[in-house]
């Protein structure tokens, strides 16, 4: 009796994030699946439909394919996805090369720290997305505090020139996705055992090498999961490069935003999306 009420409870337990994640992941996908598979059309909504039942009870089908054929035909496209996978690699690259020393010093500090430094990290996640970008619009503009500041050192004889650039678009991104590099490595890091560094080194193995034959691949599953959560959301970023990045920047998120808003087409950039959610 008591195992029967336990599996229950158990299965119970497994349903419902699982019908949450039918509810709000896969259903939505498929909508966005079954959008891409239609054609444009004036009106609300602005796709047609995929099924349709004559007067006489007939059921046709009216899927179409011709809007991955206009992604795979034009070259706007795969320049855009290209550059979002160039641009959210290195934006993860330079924020592993930051995270993880500092993941690896919180780790290492002391407990009674550890709490503050955490908080530290995860200061930036109590303030609006939004506001956080505006704050580093402030920060790299012409004439803004980090401009003012090297051109009171002499390092700069005018305005610093970042905004509006690639480089303030990789700012941007570390910026805000940091957090999830660090904290993944941290509780990796976390759970290192110095009896293995203290017995690699007594082996006659310097820093260097324990670094990269001890902690470097027992960190590996942190290091992974920091990039996944940082490569991702990168990916199809729009509102960094759109207030960030100048006209040159070409990043998928804002393209499919103008097929959205601008041109409404609505199946185009539904294929769009898909497409994305495969690469």
């Amino acid at each position: 009796m008591i195992a029967t009420a336990q599996r229950r409870l158990n299965r119970a337990t497994v349903a419902i994030p699982f019908a949450w994640l039918i509810l709000f992941a896969a259903l939505p996908l498929l909508i966005v699946l079954k959008i891409s598979l239609a054609d444009m059309r004036i009106g609300a909504p602005p796709y047609t439909d995929l099924v349709t039942v004559n007067a006489a009870g007939d059921v046709s089908m009216q899927a179409t394919a011709k809007n991955f054929q206009a992604i795979a035909g034009d070259a706007l496209y795969w320049r855009a996805y290209l550059s979002s996978v160039r641009i959210a690699a290195i934006s993860t690259l330079l924020a592993l090369l930051l995270g993880f020393p500092m993941a690896y010093a919180i780790a290492r500090a002391d407990r009674r720290w550890r709490g503050a430094l955490l908080l530290a990290v995860m200061l930036p996640f109590w303030t609006s997305f939004l506001i956080r970008i505006y704050a580093l619009i402030g920060l790299i503009r012409p004439g803004g505090l980090v401009s003012q500041g090297l051109e009171a050192l002499g390092l700069i004889a005018g305005p610093l020139r970042i905004l509006n650039t690639e480089i303030a678009v990789y700012l941007g991104m570390v910026f805000c996705y940091l957090p999830y590099m660090v904290l993944p490595l941290y509780a990796r890091l976390e759970r290192l055992d110095p009896a293995l560094l203290e017995a690699a080194a007594d082996l006659g193995a310097g820093p260097t090498k324990t670094f990269f034959r001890i902690t470097l691949p027992l960190a590996a599953p942190g290091i992974l999961a920091g990039c996944l959560l940082v490569f991702i959301p990168a990916v199809g970023e729009f509102v960094i490069p759109e207030l960030l990045g100048g006209a040159d920047t070409l990043m998928i998120g804002r393209v499919m935003w103008n097929e959205f808003f601008t041109n409404r087409d609505w199946p185009l950039s539904a294929a769009v999306s898909i497409v994305l959610l495969a690469v």
